[in-house]
C-alpha cells in the first residue's frame, strides 16, 4: 500500500469525495481543499508528495497555483497533476509550459488515476536514485557527462547534452519548446523557439539512427519515445 501524501484542490465537493475515497482505498494520505490561496497554504505548511490540481477554482486560478509552485525552490519539486474539464491543447500546452508533470482531463476513471498518480510518483523516485539512464542503445551518465550510442561514445556540446538528459529522463513525456529552454538555459536565456529546433536537429544527427527516437509532437514539443 502507498503512504504518500496527496494533496487535492478542487471546488467540487462531489468529486473531492470521490477522489478522497479512491485515494485513501489506495493507502495515500489525502488532504483537500477548495481555493487556490488555501492550496498555498496547505503546499507550503504540509509539503505534500503530489498535488491534483483543479484549473478553475475561485480566486486563484489553477495555473496560477501551479505558476507559483514551480517557481519556488522549496516547492518547486513537488509534482503536479492538472485534474480539469478544460481539455482543449492550448490549456494543455499552457499547464505544461508551467511544469505540470501530467494532465487528466474530466470525467476520469479513478483507476486511470490511481494508475497514473503511481506512475509520476514511481518516476519522481527513479529519477532521484539514477545517475546513468539507458534507452533505445542510447546511455547517458550524468556522473561523467558520457553518453553512447550503441556503445560508441558521442560528443555534444552542453547544450545537446541537457536537452537529451530531459528527454531520456522521462521517455512519453512531451516537453514544450519553452519547458526545454529553461530546463537547459534557465528562465532569462535570450532564446527562440526556432534555436531549440535547430538544436534538435543537430542532437538527431549525432545520435545517427537513434535520433528517431527524439519524437517532434506537433504544436507541443519534443519527447523521449517510450
Amino acid at each position: 500500500m502507498a503512504n504518500e501524501r496527496i494533496l487535492v484542490v478542487d471546488d467540487e465537493d462531489d468529486l473531492l469525495e470521490l477522489v478522497s475515497y479512491n485515494l485513501g482505498n489506495y493507502g495515500y494520505k489525502v488532504d483537500c481543499v477548495t481555493s487556490g490561496e488555501d492550496a498555498l497554504e496547505k503546499i507550503r505548511l504540509l509539503s505534500p508528495d503530489l498535488i491534483l490540481l483543479d484549473l478553475m477554482l475561485p480566486g486563484m486560478d489553477g495555473l496560477d497555483v501551479c505558476r507559483v509552485v514551480k517557481n519556488d525552490s522549496k516547492t518547486s519539486h513537488i509534482p503536479v497533476i492538472m485534474l480539469t474539464a478544460r481539455g482543449e491543447e492550448a490549456d494543455i500546452v499552457t499547464g505544461l509550459e508551467l511544469g505540470a508533470d501530467d494532465y487528466i482531463t474530466k470525467p476520469f476513471s479513478p483507476r486511470v488515476l490511481i494508475a497514473r498518480i503511481k506512475s509520476v510518483l514511481r518516476r519522481g523516485r527513479e529519477i532521484d536514485k539514477a545517475t546513468v539512464f539507458t534507452r533505445h542503445d542510447i546511455m547517458l551518465n550524468m556522473a561523467t557527462h558520457e553518453v553512447q550510442v550503441k556503445n560508441k561514445t558521442v560528443n555534444l556540446t552542453a547544450t545537446e547534452f541537457n536537452i537529451l538528459l530531459l528527454l531520456i529522463r522521462r521517455p512519453g513525456w512531451v516537453f514544450t519548446r519553452n519547458q526545454i529552454i529553461d530546463t537547459t538555459k534557465g528562465d532569462d536565456y535570450p532564446v527562440t523557439d526556432r534555436s531549440i529546433d535547430v538544436q534538435i536537429v543537430g542532437l538527431r544527427k549525432k545520435l545517427g539512427s537513434c535520433g528517431k527516437y527524439i519524437e517532434t509532437v506537433r504544436s507541443v514539443g519534443y519527447r523521449m519515445k517510450e
